[in-house]
């Protein structure tokens, strides 16, 4: 989202992604009986591997990626790599390594719905739609499959699909902050902006909320021209370079008649593909709600 700081391409040395997960391996020849065991392959322990869920998303691809080099049907692995590269912006490799994943269980849902979320993070919705409507066949009852289909719907131009999905997903988890939040952002992006004020409002006063909850409310009463409310929520959040660029953004955005271009001075800090030509809040709205991937 256009909150988080983007990090250098150049940061993370290309990780090892196994291509290759069928067939057999070529035996080695037996070991001499004085040789020491080799440890290299040993999989991390359950200790080790809870501890690297806890590390920034660039130390923990490369967690995760050796732990794949070390076993390639390592199922796990497969799908927490995904969500480090998605949060790296690397979402074509995340994608990538959802296939890998998915050929070994094509039913894994978390596997399934990490495939959307890289998708919809590369702004590439359409290809989110089959893996979290088979997420939906497999678990009815799971709010972030329709969540994601919402989101999906919305980039590819089916408002009517997407707020179906949006109010589905709000019916199964009615005070979830990411379903609010998302739904939000879709009536955001499509000129709704008290009825979306209101369920950030709600989202950001859940219990699980995050800064990127509040980053969105940011965005929306800034844009409505609230902006010493927006500063508040920006400064809680980011550091003071970003938010002082986040909030010329949105004062140049929120003084331009609606409906109207402005060229501000500074444009938000964010990690989406694409940056709107139109300044306006229904175009500014509209890429926030469709900006990398959604809360879940």
């Amino acid at each position: 989202m256009w909150n988080k700081l983007a990090l250098a391409a150049t940061a993370l040395a290309p990780l090892a992604l196994v291509l290759a997960l069928t067939g057999p391996a070529m035996a080695d020849p037996a070991p001499a009986k004085s040789a020491a065991p080799s440890t290299a392959a040993k999989p991390a322990s359950a200790q080790e591997r809870a501890a690297a869920d806890r590390l920034e998303p660039l130390a923990r691809a490369a967690f995760w990626a050796s732990e794949l080099d070390k076993s390639p049907a390592d199922v796990e692995a497969g799908v927490k790599l995904a969500v480090a590269l998605r949060q790296l912006g690397r979402t074509q490799e995340a994608y990538s390594t959802t296939q890998q994943v998915l050929a070994l269980q094509p039913d894994n849902v978390d596997a399934l719905l990490e495939e959307a979320r890289a998708a919809i993070a590369g702004n590439q919705g359409f290809y989110a739609i089959a893996p979290a409507k088979r997420v939906e066949t497999l678990r009815p009852k799971d709010w972030r499959a329709l969540s994601l289909l919402g989101v999906a719907y919305e980039q590819t131009r089916q408002p009517t699909l997407a707020l179906a999905a949006h109010h589905q997903a709000l019916t199964l988890a009615p005070d979830n902050p990411a379903v609010l939040c998302n739904l939000a952002m879709f009536l955001a992006g499509n000129g709704d902006s008290g009825q979306a004020e209101a369920l950030l409002r709600k989202a950001a006063g859940e219990p699980g909320a995050t800064a990127q909850i509040r980053q969105d409310l940011a965005l929306v009463l800034g844009l409505q021209g609230k902006l010493a409310e927006a500063e508040q929520l920006e400064r809680q959040d980011l550091p003071p370079d970003v938010a002082d660029n986040n909030i010329a953004y949105l004062t140049a955005a929120a003084s331009a008649p609606h409906g109207a271009g402005v060229q501000p001075t500074a444009t938000p800090t964010s990690t989406s593909q694409t940056e709107p030509k139109d300044r306006s809040w229904s175009a500014v709205a509209k890429a926030q709600a469709q900006d990398g991937t959604p809360i879940d």
